[in-house]
């Protein structure tokens, strides 16, 4: 068995094929679709993940504004620019770039953005909507994956989910998304033992730990389907999620890329969720 890619960049212009036409008939209302990215610092990876987002913006018909400031810039003015955009009508979506250097309280920072332009998910508001199974926003990394399965005509309920890893923006989130949709969800982390059993188990493996080719094919379940969040550089330069594709793929039934599976499918639902945040604030 070959695994059947789950092909991020395919899916990702099909979904924003329709994007531009629903900013665009927004637009013709009298509301064009905004979004603001603000970028503290000057790491090279979130230059580039900053950059993406407004190109994908522009594609897609969506107003994009970017603020970017010095790495020792005082947390006060991000927190004032914050309060600014919050306050502007012209923008629906506002996302504060992570990392955050040291000196900066990145949970406060989030807490920020008004709830109804957190487009990213990550209000504790927000998070409580998602546990309840009422989000407002779904944070864009894990709504990428389900789409993922949805596309493919995977069905979750009565499934075996495993999730390996339980950060606040991919482990947790996917964990509850997978659950409301029907399935049994274990979250695996760094103190789980014997993590090879418990993905075995797995119809459907979810690798977001941040760990190079951790996952290897032995420890994949024989057509499981495989969503690879991590994106890890290696010493060659190259790019590698946390399964090891080559041996995975050879058990899997599906499998996303890395790169061109879940990275670009993460900048689709941040432009679904400015639209939906444009669509709620046109209604209102």
């Amino acid at each position: 068995m070959t695994a059947q890619l789950l092909d991020g960049v395919a899916l990702g212009q099909q979904l924003r094929a329709g994007f531009k036409q629903r900013a665009d008939q927004l637009a013709a209302q009298g509301t064009r679709p905004g979004l603001a990215v603000i970028l503290v610092g000057e790491d090279a990876a979130s230059q580039v993940y900053v950059r993406n987002k407004v190109n994908a913006c522009a594609q897609a018909g969506i107003h994009s504004e970017k603020y970017v400031f010095a790495p020792d810039v005082a947390p006060q003015v991000v927190f004032d620019k914050i309060a600014e955009l919050n306050a502007d009508p012209k923008i629906h979506g506002i996302l504060v770039q992570l990392p955050l250097p040291r000196h900066f309280d990145a949970d406060a920072v989030l807490e920020a953005i008004a709830a109804q332009k957190d487009v990213d998910g990550f209000r504790a508001e927000n998070v409580g909507a998602l546990m309840q199974g009422q989000p407002c926003f779904i944070p864009c990394t894990p709504y990428g994956a389900m789409k993922f399965l949805e596309s493919a005509g995977i069905s979750v309920k009565g499934k075996e989910a495993v999730v390996v890893g339980r950060s606040n923006i991919v482990g947790k989130p996917m964990a509850m998304l997978l659950m409301h949709a029907g399935a049994t969800v274990t979250v695996c982390h760094s103190q789980t033992k014997d993590l090879k059993a418990h993905c075995l188990r797995a119809d459907i493996l979810v690798a977001a730990i941040g760990r190079p080719k951790m996952i290897t094919g032995d420890m994949v379940k024989p057509g499981a389907v495989v969503i690879d969040v991590g994106i890890n550089r290696m010493a060659d330069g190259k790019l590698c999620g946390d399964v090891d594709f080559e041996s995975a793929r050879e058990v899997a039934s599906y499998i996303t890329p890395v790169p061109g599976g879940v990275g670009p499918m993460t900048i689709t639902m941040l432009l679904a969720n400015t639209l939906e945040s444009a669509e709620r604030s046109a209604s209102a």
